[in-house]
């Protein structure tokens, strides 16, 4: 992002322009977004795999949930069609947030990763609300279960899912749409060893009402584990301050630099689910300060707080200078 200043009725002076026309903090802009953008787009095989066993095993899961009678299984099953869709709508939007900025898309389309995170959170709900459904149903229609096909189908479940999980491993901490695919995968496998202990239980004492109780509470379990999710998600929707970045620890930053008297207009909010946007305006009776206070400005936010495109505003007084520098 270039930098430019917010005038809000000021009068610029000649550091305006230079602040303007100021080249290497345009090229670390842009070299910084690059790097953001290819990694969102090189888990695209990642991406696949995961989609593409998934359907395969979801498939299977239903077939043999049948042929069972396990409601545990068609859990699981259930669930992992969610994890297809959000794994399909996940890869989509990694793919558009790598896309450049455009007319009319300024940000290019970043923000498809916020909008994917929320559908991935909502669609898992709507899929354990269908499941809860079924699970107690089964309670009051109770039919024979065969425990150990419900064994063997949730084992290769437990294979699937954890090979798949680590895949995303590496880009969880720092993407919330790669956290989401890692924690659902991470989840079914979890759920698929549930439904292996179930069948070994139903084999062992032939009680049938444990597979809904275990359908129960692998339902109850995951919609506790995703709260998370989908709270995280709504807040970055709403652009929240992101949650890894303390807002008062920034002001106190910014209030500490020499010359700077008081800060207003300071916004911080999420591009994506991997990059953080920030605006201030510094008011430094002083002066302005030269391009190089800015450009390190910039580079301290980046580096201790994980703000990648700061955008900062220096005003003298109220009807003096105003200048403004972006990163």
């Amino acid at each position: 992002m270039s930098g430019f200043g917010h005038h809000h009725g000021h009068h610029p002076d000649h550091g305006d322009a230079r602040a303007q026309a100021h080249g290497h903090g345009h090229g670390h802009g842009h070299g910084h977004e690059h790097g953001h953008s290819h990694g969102q787009g090189s888990h695209g095989r990642a991406f696949a795999v995961a989609v593409l066993l998934n359907a395969g095993f979801v498939v299977a899961e239903v077939i043999a949930s049948f042929a069972s009678g396990s409601a545990a299984l068609l859990a699981d099953a259930g669930h992992n069609l969610g994890d297809v869709l959000s794994l399909l709508l996940a890869w989509g939007a990694s793919v558009l947030a790598a896309r450049p900025a455009g007319p009319g898309f300024t940000y290019g389309l970043k923000s498809s990763s916020i909008l994917a995170a929320i559908a991935n959170a909502a669609l898992l709900w709507v899929a354990l609300g269908a499941v809860l459904i079924e699970t107690l149903r089964r309670f009051w229609q109770p039919q024979p279960v065969d425990g150990g096909l419900m064994m063997v189908v949730a084992a290769i479940g437990i294979a699937i899912n954890l090979g798949c999980a680590l895949l995303f491993a590496r880009g969880r901490k720092s993407d919330l749409n790669l956290r989401a695919a890692f924690l659902h995968l991470v989840a079914d496998a979890v759920v698929s060893a549930s439904v292996v202990f179930a069948g070994l239980a139903i084999l062992l004492t032939g009680r049938t009402w444990i597979d809904p109780v275990a359908s129960l509470i692998i339902t109850l379990g995951l919609a506790w584990s995703s709260w998370g999710l989908l709270r995280d998600a709504v807040k970055m929707g709403l652009l929240a301050v992101p949650g890894h970045i303390d807002e008062g620890a920034v002001r106190r930053h910014l209030s500490a630099l020499p010359g700077v008297e008081r800060i207003h207009d300071l916004h911080i909010w999420p591009m994506s689910t991997t990059e953080v946007a920030f605006t201030a305006h510094l008011v430094m009776p002083g002066g302005h300060p030269g391009d190089s206070f800015l450009k390190e400005l910039a580079h301290e936010l980046d580096h201790r707080f994980g703000i990648h495109h700061a955008t900062i505003q220096v005003e003298c007084d109220e009807d003096g200078c105003s200048v403004g520098h972006g990163h």
